[in-house]
């Protein structure tokens, strides 16, 4: 036992003394601030063209970011297998371009960049005022667009006024007109838009951008419209109706060029997937000045694809819950339904929120010790009946989401974020220990698992824990001998000490 005791004290000590020297070399030598007061938000944006090659050569071009859109580029990287690779710069445009004899197989090619926004209140920056062309339009097309441009007109005093009476009937869609002319044209509602506006003799042209979220992947471009109004240019956001750059809109194309271009290759396909750090940018070009230098030291993940970083922003956070459960269990006393279970449903509530995830949470498994009673009494076999919880959660949580959507409530639309299988054998096993222990144990045991769930949320969300476990992913091996020396208290709980607190009196 003694010897066991020392083992563990020693592989403890030296994990938490490796974890917090590795995180000092980082804040002295690569310049990591400790503190997040101290970040820039700085996304990293990754795109990923894909595609199946014909016959013959093959020449990809993407069109780069702008620079005049009111972001600073950090950093940009391309990455490519065996293709030849030049940026080519034009008239205040950029071009990459990846170049190969032959491909054989379904190929992708990446390029990243890490940007930060420098000015929130951007401006537009049109091009040319000269009208656009219109299609070819048949005598009903036009007719329907004489009609519906002098209907607007009428009720306007002024080109402002008409391009938001046009934006709130395409923004509302219940226009007999609008629905005619989107259904006759059979193009999209931004170029349907822009064809009107022309009509009417407004200059107007698409800016096609990424709409920022953290953590999204398959993320495609998004397309606003800007429109020459009253003598100045504004930009228009056909989805809503709304005028003004939305924000966190990250703009990478003004004009009608194709962003993407594929010679040689079909099946195209252009994706994004975004990440948002809080690091300073001094640090950011700091790294990427003298990355060979600490390669070896550096433990950060910011080499990683953006897709990974964003998987790995939550995974890092699951240790840090694991230590709130392994305490809240070992030294504080506390039963819980399952061992890890309140993980899974505090990283449920980080998607659903606190008071909407408890809801969901609540009523699920209240709706399904119900309807797990009444499968007792068919005498079920234990497959069949854990099958019949699952089926019946999947269907509680379909009718929530589409309840709260009828209602619009868009957050329990994110019922979906629970661990099904989980909640199901959640049901089972206090369906169980009620059967065995009573309804007091079952209450014990289900208000411990969301005490800790939430106490483990609230330190997942927190942001300091978050800039840490992301910054400084070695901090993990701390977490690691923290739990290992845990793992070997035998003392009292807290809630036996408060249990047995008579004794001590008598004492």
């Amino acid at each position: 036992m003694v010897a066991s005791r020392t083992q563990i004290g020693i592989i403890a000590g030296g994990l938490m003394i490796f974890g917090l020297g590795l995180t000092l070399y980082k804040s002295l030598s690569l310049g990591l601030p400790l503190l997040p007061e101290k970040y820039q938000d700085v996304w990293t944006v990754e795109s990923k063209i894909s595609f199946y090659p014909t016959d013959g050569p093959v020449e990809v071009t993407l069109s780069l970011p702008e620079d005049n859109n009111g972001w600073v580029i950090l950093n940009e990287n391309f990455a490519s297998s065996g293709f030849g690779f030049t940026v080519a710069n034009g008239d205040q445009k950029r071009d990459a371009q990846w170049t190969k004899q032959t491909v054989s197989d379904f190929t992708t090619v990446y390029y990243k960049t890490q940007v930060y926004d420098q000015d929130a209140a951007r401006r537009p920056q049109g091009l040319s005022t000269n009208l656009s062309e219109l299609p070819r339009l048949t005598d009903t097309q036009s007719k329907a667009f004489d009609l519906f441009v002098a209907q607007l007109q009428e009720k306007s005093s002024s080109q402002s006024t008409f391009v938001s009476l046009l934006l709130q009937e395409f923004a509302g869609g219940s226009n007999q007109d609008v629905q005619f002319i989107l259904s006759d044209l059979h193009d999209s509602k931004v170029n349907v838009i822009r064809y009107l506006l022309t009509y009417a003799g407004i200059p107007s042209h698409p800016i096609r951008g990424i709409q920022l979220e953290d953590g999204r992947r398959r993320q495609v471009l998004s397309t606003l419209l800007e429109a020459f109004v009253d003598d100045e240019w504004r930009i228009l956001n056909p989805a809503d109706g709304s005028a003004g750059m939305p924000e966190n809109f990250y703009l990478w194309k003004r004009g009608e060029d194709a962003v993407l271009t594929v010679l040689g290759g079909e099946k195209s396909s252009l994706e994004f997937a975004l990440v948002k750090n809080s690091v300073p940018i001094r640090t950011v070009v700091s790294m990427e000045q003298r990355s060979e230098e600490f390669a070896l030291l550096d433990f950060s993940i910011y080499a990683l694809p953006v897709e990974q970083q964003g998987i790995f922003k939550g995974l890092l956070l699951i240790p840090v819950a694991a230590l709130v459960v392994v305490f809240m269990r070992i030294v504080v006393g506390l039963s819980t339904s399952g061992t890890f279970m309140p993980i899974l449903i505090a990283l449920a509530l980080i998607q659903t929120t606190l008071l909407v995830g408890l809801t969901i949470f609540l009523m699920v498994v209240g709706v399904g010790l119900w309807i797990r009673s009444y499968l007792s009494h068919m005498n079920l076999l234990l497959v069949s009946r854990v099958a019949s919880v699952v089926i019946v959660v999947i269907l509680l949580m379909a009718a929530i989401a589409i309840l709260s959507y009828k209602l619009g409530i868009d957050q329990a639309l994110t019922v979906t974020f629970f661990p099904t299988i989980i909640l199901a054998w959640t049901i089972e096993r206090m369906s169980i220990l009620w059967e065995e222990e009573g309804g007091h144990e079952v209450f014990i045991q289900g208000g411990g698992s969301l005490l800790v769930a939430v106490l483990a949320y609230l330190v997942m969300s927190n942001r300091y824990i978050e800039h840490l476990t992301f910054n400084f992913p070695e901090l993990l091996l701390t977490l690691l001998g923290v739990i290992l020396l845990m793992g070997k208290y035998t003392g009292y709980r807290l809630s036996e000490l408060y249990r047995f607190r008579e004794m001590k009196k008598l004492v």
